[in-house]
């Protein structure tokens, strides 16, 4: 996810905390004494920027990779490309469970961190962050950091709430709604001027899972996820059953794009960039594709905010985080050790992190000095995330309950079950995960 408990500051006090220490190493005029002579060595790094979408961000981290061939002697980096669900789902745990996986790996946090640490095959990046002097430079560790240690390290950050059309607003006649029947006002008065209300292409079961999720936080609490792991709460508590029977009155009025389970992920953004759609719900990290010029007819129109208040517990909340990231094998040789350390140097300075966010529009997960000539679009998601936060749930429950939660969506997006029908099935998914759990 992509996304996929954590601290996004707000643009003024982002523009105000202290830079990052560490800057790209300088170039070499030419080889130093004897790095002619360094025996070569293979690293292999795993990445996920697979998509048409992701070429920005492979170009830096091939800029990267090349920057630390030229400053470590005799390393090559063999990098693969794996399509994130796959690498996070698939490959990863396959390779964690026989302890082969690449030295250095896009990795997830919370329960993935979490469960292989306790299996040994992390390396512990606390002393290296203290060495390089960058243990104070990151907004926030925590869901890479178990008993005190870092595990890992955030590439950037996330929020997640609702991209508007402003042009179709003013046609329409209505402002952003603060409240859940404001929001349904608003989705009834696109659907009668046949505009489609909301964007969404869920034929991967996670699109769907995101906004649900910060309906059933509205409604039930931020603390209603660690409830059902834990089992002080359930799915089918009455004030989470809210949440998803609305969403079932958002698809009985059809206010989601049309075959939207025949849609891949990207469909819902071109349908909104395009002009077809008021709303979509979404992640920061598709910002840059709604400003890019000759894709979007919607670049000065775009505006986004937190999901309106629905009368829970959760209101105000905003699903905000710093889940992706690298993570490194607890099997490194001293070679490869340095190779490590150079990549971190260099990915996460000051210099990569605001290119990341001029180039791409992706949050930065460390602090900057300057936020310079970023889009409009930047500024009012960092706003709307200067409230309370949340992690994404599939952070926090186990996999099988994540699952059961996609197919159940898409039944829900297809009317072939109800709310109540949903939740039942998700509860009994999770009381099976909690018990393999405590094995």
């Amino acid at each position: 996810m992509n996304r996929k408990g954590t601290v996004l500051l707000p643009l003024a006090l982002a523009l105000s905390v202290a830079a990052s220490g560490c800057a790209f190493p300088g170039g070499r005029g030419g080889t130093a004494p004897g790095h002619e002579e360094a025996k070569p060595f293979t690293v292999s790094l795993r990445h996920v920027q697979v998509r048409d979408d992701a070429k920005p961000r492979l170009r830096m981290l091939e800029d990267v990779v090349a920057k630390m061939e030229r400053d470590v002697p005799g390393l090559k980096v063999e990098m693969e490309g794996v399509e994130d669900r796959v690498n996070r789902f698939e490959k990863l745990p396959a390779e964690m469970a026989t302890g082969t996986p690449p030295k250095i790996f896009d990795l997830f946090g919370g329960t993935d961190t979490q469960k292989y640490v306790k299996a040994h095959r992390l390396l512990d990046l606390t002393p290296v962050l203290n060495e390089l002097g960058l243990k104070d430079k990151f907004f926030n560790l925590d869901e890479f950091t178990v008993d005190g240690k870092v595990y890992g390290l955030p590439t950037a950050g996330f929020v997640e709430g609702v991209y508007y059309n402003k042009k179709l607003f003013r046609e329409l006649g209505v402002g952003v709604p603060k409240t859940w029947e404001e929001f349904l006002a608003v989705a009834e008065k696109a659907k009668a001027a046949n505009v489609t209300p909301l964007a969404l292409a869920s034929a991967d079961g996670w699109v769907a899972n995101m906004m649900i999720n910060t309906m059933w936080v509205r409604t039930a609490g931020v603390d209603s996820v660690p409830g059902f792991v834990n089992g002080t709460r359930k799915w089918t508590d009455e004030d989470v059953l809210d949440a998803f029977r609305r969403y079932e009155t958002l698809v009985r009025k059809g206010y989601f794009q049309a075959n939207n389970l025949g849609l891949k992920y990207a469909e819902q953004q071109n349908a909104f960039r395009s002009g077809e759609a008021a709303m979509m719900f979404d992640g920061s990290w598709v910002n840059s594709a709604l400003w890019d010029k000759d894709k979007s007819k919607i670049v000065n129109d775009v505006g986004f905010f937190n999901f309106p208040d629905m009368g829970g517990k959760g209101d105000g909340a905003i699903n905000a985080s710093y889940s992706n990231g690298y993570g490194f094998s607890a099997n490194v040789n001293d070679n490869e050790m340095k190779a490590v350390k150079q990549f971190i140097k260099i990915m996460f300075s000051e210099e990569m992190q605001k290119r990341q966010l001029l180039e791409v529009g992706v949050l930065p997960a460390m602090k900057l000095t300057d936020l310079t000539g970023v889009n409009p679009i930047v500024g009012e998601i960092l706003q709307a995330a200067d409230t309370k936060k949340f992690p994404a749930f599939d952070s926090i429950v186990q996999a099988k309950v994540r699952e059961r939660l996609e197919t159940g969506m898409q039944e829900l997006l297809g009317g072939k079950t109800t709310a109540e029908k949903l939740l039942e099935s998700v509860q009994l998914v999770q009381e099976s995960a909690n018990k393999e759990t405590k094995r």
